[in-house]
């Protein structure tokens, strides 16, 4: 049998087979032991094949080959790194101003892990409902800019408006959601798949920021088509897999300046005749996104 893997606890996962059913799996060990440095062998979006065992238990025995996947450093185990989700169509990271901010370098190193994949990348900045006009005309700047380098970025309220405005989003799709606790996520997912009953976070008065809910990955169905993936609020994003001399060419604007340097290895940091320099300086590329690529560069194993 084969299936899909819908939830992960890292020890069960359950898996929907193609007749729609869902059961409860356990993994083989030789996954376990396959590759230490990945703290969960099996992520939810996981094609898998499905054996009986002899005491009638369902066991994932293989796991077919992936058309991507998200990954991150584990918070966890220095060294180690953790699969978010596996053969998505899309991701979408929910963002706010306030209660609880979300920092333009968190969702900047999103779209950095989506670009080694080139998995599309979406964002939705919630809560418009509590901005005022001033704080309104500065994210249109914010707006702006990611529209303008080829990212979709919508500001919305679930709360006043529902998802009648991000809907069209996630259909025919399968979409990661991902954003730090409090900022929408679960309301997101109950309005677009009701089934899904997931709690709603509060709000800490002391540090403004979202009480965790979500302790697993899980898939959710909005129509037989159309599917999202919740995954725990994330403080941090670390990235995984991304070599520092390529870095640079996971900033969309910034490859139409990459091979114009002086020098063919350069960092893009204080060398002379620098073509990123210069077309920060020439407003062609943001200070922003600049800044967001200096602070990953910087420290680079990005646990901050």
């Amino acid at each position: 049998m084969t299936g899909t893997v819908v939830r992960s606890t890292g020890s069960w996962y359950q898996v929907r087979l193609m007749s729609g059913e869902v059961i409860d799996c356990r993994l083989r060990g030789k996954f376990k032991q396959e590759d230490k440095k990945i703290t969960n062998p099996i992520a939810v979006g996981d094609q898998v094949q499905i054996a009986i065992s002899t005491d009638k238990d369902y066991l994932i025995e293989g796991i077919e080959d992936r058309s991507n996947y998200v990954i991150r450093v584990s918070p966890k185990k220095k060294g180690h790194y953790h699969l978010l989700a596996a053969n998505i169509d899309q991701a979408v990271v929910i963002a706010s101003l306030k209660r609880p901010r979300t920092s333009l370098g968190f969702i900047d190193r999103f779209l950095v892990t989506l670009e080694t994949f080139r998995i599309p990348g979406i964002i939705i900045i919630n809560k418009s409902d509590l901005y005022d006009q001033v704080e309104i005309d500065a994210l249109e700047e914010t707006l702006s800019l990611y529209r303008s380098i080829g990212y979709k970025i919508v500001l919305t309220s679930f709360q006043d408006k529902g998802t009648d405005d991000v809907k069209s989003f996630f259909k025919t799709k399968t979409t990661l959601i991902t954003g730090h606790s409090g900022t929408g996520k679960s309301t997101l997912i109950n309005l677009l798949s009701p089934e899904a009953h997931q709690s709603i976070s509060k709000i800490s008065d002391f540090a403004k920021k979202g009480v965790h809910t979500t302790t697993f990955a899980e898939m959710f169905a909005i129509n037989s088509d159309s599917f999202v993936i919740d995954t725990p609020g994330i403080k941090e994003l670390g990235l995984a897999e991304i070599a520092e001399d390529e870095l640079s060419h996971y900033f969309p604007e910034m490859r139409a300046f990459l091979g114009a340097c002086k020098f063919h290895n350069c960092r893009h940091v204080n060398e002379p005749g620098c073509a990123i320099q210069e077309a920060v300086e020439e407003g062609k590329i943001s200070m922003s996104r600049y800044s967001s690529y200096l602070s990953m560069l910087e420290n680079y194993d990005n646990r901050r």
